[in-house]
C-alpha cells in the first residue's frame, strides 16, 4: 500500500486528529477544541493518507521556518502502525524546505526515542541552559471556567 504525505491543510481530517489528540494521546487529553484550531492554523501540519484518502497519521512542526523548530503531535493511527508511516512522517519533517538547515529543532517524547534517533535527534546537549515552563492542568482549569492566561508583565 502507498502512503501519501503532503502538508496540504484543506485536506486534514481535522476531526479525527482532533479525537486522537484530545482523547487518545498521552500528551493533549482534554485538549479544547479552539487550542487545537489555533494549534494547526499556527503550524506547519503534515497529513499521511492511504490509498483512499483516509487520514492515517499526523505530525506538526511549530517553527519560524528560519532558526527552530518544535516537532510535536506526531502520530500513527492504530492498525496502520509498525509500517514505517512515522519514520515517513519525521523524514517528510526534516526534508521539508521550511524545516532544513534549522539551527535547532526540538521535540518531546514518552517512548519514541529510537525513531527519532534514526534522524539525529538526541538527549539534550546542555540540559542545564534549558528550562521550561509547563503548566499540566491548563485544559482542566479551562474546561471547568477557571483563569488560563499567563500574566504577563
Amino acid at each position: 500500500m502507498a502512503v501519501a504525505i503532503d502538508c496540504d491543510p484543506a485536506r486534514l481530517d481535522r476531526e479525527r486528529i482532533y479525537q486522537y489528540l484530545s482523547g487518545e494521546s498521552y500528551w493533549a487529553r482534554g485538549l479544547p477544541r479552539e487550542v487545537f484550531e489555533r494549534s494547526l492554523a499556527h503550524s506547519l501540519c503534515f497529513g499521511a493518507y492511504a490509498d483512499d484518502g483516509q487520514l492515517i497519521g499526523f505530525a506538526r512542526a511549530i517553527t519560524d521556518r528560519a532558526t527552530f523548530a518544535y516537532l510535536a503531535d506526531v502520530f500513527v493511527l492504530d492498525g496502520w502502525q509498525g509500517q514505517g508511516i512515522g519514520k515517513r512522517l519525521v523524514a517528510a519533517a526534516m526534508a521539508h524546505p521550511d524545516l532544513a538547515g534549522l539551527r535547532r529543532m526540538m521535540l518531546a517524547t514518552a517512548d519514541a526515542h529510537g525513531l527519532y534517533a534514526q534522524y539525529g535527534f538526541t538527549a539534550l546537549n546542555r540540559p542545564e541552559r534549558m528550562m521550561e515552563r509547563l503548566d499540566q492542568d491548563v485544559y482542566l482549569r479551562q474546561a471547568a471556567g477557571g483563569d488560563a492566561q499567563a500574566v504577563l508583565g
